[in-house]
């Protein structure tokens, strides 16, 4: 029997990643500029909770967004991070910090469209939670997605697990039926859902974790971020880290997990992550994540020797939409 290879357009990875979808699609090469919209989230302003998710720090997972008064001032301020690399005009417009459709859509439209409009950018991603993707917003997404047809719009949306103990440790503050909604109204406005999971949460097993995979092997999914769990300062579950409550991961034990969950992931699914960098001076465990590269060589040599890549214990399922 021939070898089963990883497919061509994957571009010599052993995944097909947020790169080489994006040189398949746009033709190059993006770079992402992380925005602050200055939002506030419903598990921060009251109506859910004030305290954040557990691990959320209090940049609203926006520590790397560039500062700025608006969003046109941000976009300059990263287009310079880039200084003279000849990158030419392709980049992503990231809005990360916080819930970024938690708003009106007279607030909202302004910002997306002063991204969608900048001539360096071809296209936004916007970061969100399911239970703040209303009517209103949809449809101000729907009417974007026509007035900007040659550029992009993605939906991230936080999961992190399906599972309800360690959803509810978490304070994600919504249940997994309107998860599922979010993805069924997103898909009907054919708007690309990119959807977070953490690896490593506080008492999950790997088996959970691989239920969590197989489970949006189920949903209509674009693309993934596959976060290895990192415990900052100032959050909740530092205390609890602290506290000797839980253990983070192992960088070989995380590697593991990983090549397990790639390899039982469809291969349709855009991968836009496989581990995390949190900020240097709010980071306290793991400490081994900061050396990123090696992370990433350490992944990719595992799965050459295995001969692993993703979907290569994929058995399609039905799909819930």
């Amino acid at each position: 029997m021939a070898e089963i290879k990883p497919p061509a357009h994957w571009l010599g990875k052993p995944y097909y990643s947020l790169n080489a979808y994006l040189r398949n699609t746009q033709g190059h090469k993006c770079y992402k500029i992380a925005l602050d919209a200055h939002m506030t989230c419903p598990n921060r302003d009251g109506t859910l909770d004030t305290r954040g998710c557990l691990f959320c720090s209090a940049g609203g997972s926006g520590d790397f967004a560039v500062s700025g008064k608006d969003i046109a001032e941000q976009l300059q301020a990263g287009l310079a991070l880039f200084g003279q690399k000849q990158v030419g005009g392709h980049y992503i417009a990231y809005f990360q910090a916080y819930t970024n459709t938690y708003a009106a859509p007279e607030i909202l439209r302004p910002l997306y469209v002063r991204a969608l409009e900048h001539p360096d950018i071809c296209g936004i991603s916007i970061a969100t939670r399911p239970d703040c993707l209303p009517q209103p917003v949809l449809r101000l997404l729907a009417e974007l997605r026509r007035l900007y047809p040659d550029k992009f719009i993605w939906i991230e949306l936080g999961l992190q697990t399906i599972h309800k103990e360690t959803a509810r440790l978490l304070r994600r503050g919504y249940e997994l039926p309107c998860f599922e909604s979010a993805m069924r109204n997103l898909h009907m406005l054919e708007i690309p859902a990119v959807v977070h999971v953490i690896l490593g949460l506080p008492g999950e097993t790997t088996s959970q974790m691989l239920e969590t995979i197989e489970y949006l092997n189920t949903c209509t999914l674009f693309g993934i971020k596959l976060q290895l769990l990192h415990v900052l300062e100032g959050t909740d579950l530092a205390a609890l880290y602290r506290a000797g409550d839980f253990s983070v991961l192992e960088k070989e034990a995380y590697i593991d997990i990983l090549v397990n969950c790639l390899t039982h992931l469809s291969p349709d699914i855009v991968v836009h992550r496989v581990t995390g960098d949190g900020p240097k001076n709010l980071l306290i465990a793991p400490l081994w994540s900061r050396r990123k590269r090696d992370v990433l060589n350490s992944l990719h040599r595992k799965m050459r020797l295995e001969n692993a890549f993703q979907g290569k214990a994929f058995c399609a399922p039905s799909k819930f939409l």
